[in-house]
């Protein structure tokens, strides 16, 4: 069974980024994603908060004022109820806390890019559609203030993802939340790219 689920997430990431590319049946609705989830993506899961407070702090030791004006996007205890969002257009600005690497900075923005939610089949997919870096992936109910992100990442100008699970360096895994009246946000503990922590920032497109 966990192979067989495994293997329906990995069809489902299977060509996000190519119209021409063969569309493979999706985790069905209601999937539990431990089920899924590599081991290394379900530690990423578990150890989130230590990993967000390492991050936060060096990122508002570079940038106290850019941290401080997001208001909720980075207070860690922050969630509502009805965590995952509606089907739709979005723009998302990903927001990258604590360097991984000496050298690297500890505070990036970007400014919006264009993202987008919609049903597959049955499985919710979110994916970021312009940019350089472009996490693509499905959202799992978990419980009332939480959903799960399992997906990986697209870099430059790929045509479509790896499979799940295929190349660890490209998967991803987050966390899901509300945080205001129409803004979510995924959080991204241990990325293998940059960060310590990505926080990708979501509300409806005008």
């Amino acid at each position: 069974m966990r192979r067989a689920t495994a293997l329906a997430l990995a069809a489902a990431l299977v060509g996000c980024g190519n119209s021409a590319a063969p569309r493979l049946a999706p985790p069905a609705a209601g999937s539990d994603w431990r089920r899924i989830a590599t081991p290394t993506d379900r530690e990423r899961l578990r150890s989130w908060r230590q990993t967000w407070q390492r991050a936060l702090a060096a990122a508002r030791r570079a940038a106290p004022d850019a941290i401080a004006a997001q208001g909720a996007l980075f207070d860690y205890d922050r969630a509502l109820d009805q965590p995952i969002p509606p089907a739709g257009r979005y723009a998302c600005r990903v927001y990258k806390l604590g360097a991984r690497q000496p050298g690297q900075l500890d505070y990036v923005d970007y400014p919006p890019f264009v993202c987008r939610v919609a049903v597959d089949d049955g499985a919710l997919r979110l994916e970021k559609l312009t940019g350089s870096q472009r996490p693509t992936g499905v959202i799992f109910a978990d419980n009332g203030l939480r959903a799960v992100f399992l997906g990986v990442m697209i870099l430059g100008d790929e045509a479509r993802p790896y499979p799940y699970g295929r190349e660890p360096a490209r998967d991803l895994a987050g966390w899901v939340e509300r945080i205001g009246p129409a803004r979510w946000r995924v959080t991204l503990p241990q990325p293998a790219f940059e960060s310590l922590l990505d926080v990708v920032e979501l509300v409806p497109a005008g």
